[in-house]
């Protein structure tokens, strides 16, 4: 703890006022710093790091902010209240998956998939974009390569190229994974304070519309870049998996590749604009797949010659699964296949049943029109708790509108019946999900109870302003200038940090929102490009990394992996960040 009489210089008014704000701004940054720095520097896991950064916040807030106990105690457990929301989410997104795992119905619908075409390059575009970005808006959380790499290695695709691939496709979707959950979850519940919202109302715009329009302006620069990702990936396969490592072999499939992004693309944003957060990845991704497949089986746009790897005695043995790994793995995982599908024989239309009820429960319960959101969110079935230990901190839980119990938990338990799976299938998908939702629920909780004590930590009897308006102000008088171009890799590095494009926007919302009012740029273009970067920053996120090499059999390989990816993510924000700075100049100026 500091004794507040050894920052006595700092505080009788000697120094200037530049001065007192640097010391803030540094003292402020140290949860970030240590969090940076443990994780990137050291490989520590979120789930070691996050305790260790709210306790140092929770110290300089105590010490320097001079924060009374019960606003240190109320914040605290505001963040883990809200922490709960985002778990619940992200657990019956993980039980959905795992319930159609263990059904057979991951089984049939890969097998769909490989009546498509026998160009790798078509397979590549609709299994590494198309597919992992409609597992991406209803799972997330890592599931995405993790199911898709094993699916390109089952129909003949190197290891090595199974896992880039797959994380370079799982990008533009990730800014709504999840049913948006990291603008539901994450931007929402951090900006969510007294402030905002009277900043929000001043501007004209209700809270929801604010929220919306974030989700807008996340969807319009990924529409840019989003659109052109199938050719990436198409470009990545022929230049380092191809037998000629050429480009040229990828513009071949040029107009096909455009073709799937705009398919893809179009309702992501029409769907963001006019619907919400929650759907624009799920409902564009299944539009963008049933468009494209259709396509390719009619032979629309499709390239004279397929295209295929030269003879796997040619293949560089970087590119193979690790000595037994990957055969041990995939052994394993034929062996649950044979176990949980071979059985049930479930057919193609039955497999794809509960994510269909997914996208169609949330497009009747987030349409007002329909009714039903006046229903499920009315006061009688919401759970408050307002005041939170004597503070002016409130929080809310409206569990029929949360996507992790509606839709994502009832699904779950019509599939046991729909597919017919035996109790013992059930327990195990259920058993499962809890282990899994461990780590997360350590780094989640402490993530966000680390951003609120930071965030309130403006409640002290110094009235100094609270530390993510510390660093903001900091940060925009250093870098105002070039700092749409900054936003992006801001959420990128959060994302490489935590694993989580949510948890990303947790830690850094509120601070890209400071930045942009202390600069007088546009808050709701900030975020919304904190929210892309943390997306463009899921192809090089270690975690996801990890998990999708384990899934293939090449662990050892994730620095290739990384440095394979980082340019292409790197572009990614540059670009997002070019069309923000336009927009802002020349399309909307003055936009809140």
């Amino acid at each position: 703890m500091f004794d507040h009489e050894c920052w006595s210089y700092y505080t009788s008014g000697t120094p200037s006022r530049v001065e007192r704000r640097t010391l803030a701004a540094l003292l402020a940054s140290l949860p970030i710093l240590v969090t940076i720095a443990l994780m990137v520097g050291f490989n520590w896991p979120a789930k070691r790091v996050m305790p260790i950064a709210w306790v140092i916040a929770l110290a300089i807030a105590a010490s320097y902010w001079r924060m009374p106990v019960r606003w240190l105690a109320g914040a605290t457990v505001s963040g883990l209240l809200s922490a709960f929301n985002i778990l619940l989410i992200v657990f019956g997104a993980i039980l959905l998956m795992n319930t159609l795992k263990h059904s057979g119905a991951i089984n049939a619908i890969n097998g769909t998939f490989h009546r498509i075409s026998p160009d790798r390059r078509i397979q590549a575009i609709v299994v590494a974009f198309l597919f992992v970005s409609f597992i991406e808006g209803a799972a997330g959380f890592g599931t995405p390569a993790a199911l898709a790499a094993p699916l390109l290695v089952s129909l003949g695709f190197p290891p090595l190229a199974a896992v880039i691939l797959t994380l370079v496709g799982d990008s533009t979707a990730v800014s709504f994974g999840a049913v948006g959950t990291p603008i539901i979850g994450g931007v929402a519940r951090v900006l969510d304070s007294p402030g905002v919202r009277e900043a929000v109302a001043g501007y004209g715009w209700s809270w929801e519309t604010f929220i919306g329009q974030i989700g807008l302006w996340s969807a319009l620069p990924h529409f840019v870049v989003g659109t052109v990702m199938p050719l990436v990936i198409v470009m990545i396969l022929t230049k380092f998996f191809g037998p000629k490592r050429s480009f040229k072999e990828a513009f071949e499939v040029a107009p096909f590749a455009l073709f799937a992004g705009l398919s893809f693309s179009i309702p992501y944003v029409l769907i963001a604009a006019f619907v919400g957060p929650e759907l624009p990845a799920i409902l564009g991704a299944l539009i963008g797949l049933t468009v494209t497949i259709l396509a390719a089986r009619r032979g629309f746009l499709m390239p004279q010659k397929a295209w295929d790897f030269g003879s796997t005695d040619s293949w560089d043995d970087e590119w193979l699964s690790t000595a037994g790994g990957g055969h041990e793995t995939r052994a394993r995982d034929q062996a649950a296949a044979e176990a949980h599908g071979g059985e049930h024989r479930i057919g193609p239309l039955l497999a794809w049943l509960p994510y269909l009820l997914v996208a169609l429960i949330l497009v009747a319960t987030r349409i007002p029109a329909f009714g039903i959101k006046q229903l499920i969110t009315a006061p009688g079935v919401t759970i408050r708790w307002d005041g939170i230990l004597d503070t002016t901190l409130n929080y809310t839980l409206q569990l029929l509108y949360l996507p992790g119990t509606v839709p994502f938990i009832l699904v779950s338990l019509v599939t046991i019946g729909l597919h017919r799976m035996r109790r013992e299938e059930a327990t195990e998908a259920w058993s499962l999900s809890v282990k899994q939702i461990g780590p997360a629920l350590i780094a989640l909780v402490f993530a966000v109870a680390m951003v609120n004590v930071m965030r309130f930590s403006g409640n002290n009897p110094l009235d100094r302003p609270d530390m993510i308006s510390a660093l903001s102000e900091a940060a925009a008088r250093a870098l105002s200038p070039v700092w749409t171009f900054v936003a992006p890799f801001v959420g990128a590095l959060g994302t490489f940090m935590t694993g989580s494009n949510t948890v990303s926007n947790v830690l850094f919302a509120g601070f890209q929102y400071g930045v942009a009012a202390e600069a007088g740029l546009s808050r709701t273009i900030i975020v919304g490009l904190q929210v892309v970067g943390g997306a463009a920053g899921n192809m090089i996120c270690v975690h996801n990394v990890v998990a999708a090499s384990t899934t293939v059999g090449v662990l050892g390989r994730e620095g290739r992996i990384i440095r394979t990816n980082l340019l292409p993510a790197a572009i990614y924000a540059l670009i997002v960040g070019a069309v923000a700075f336009l927009a802002m100049m020349f399309v909307v100026p003055g936009l809140f």
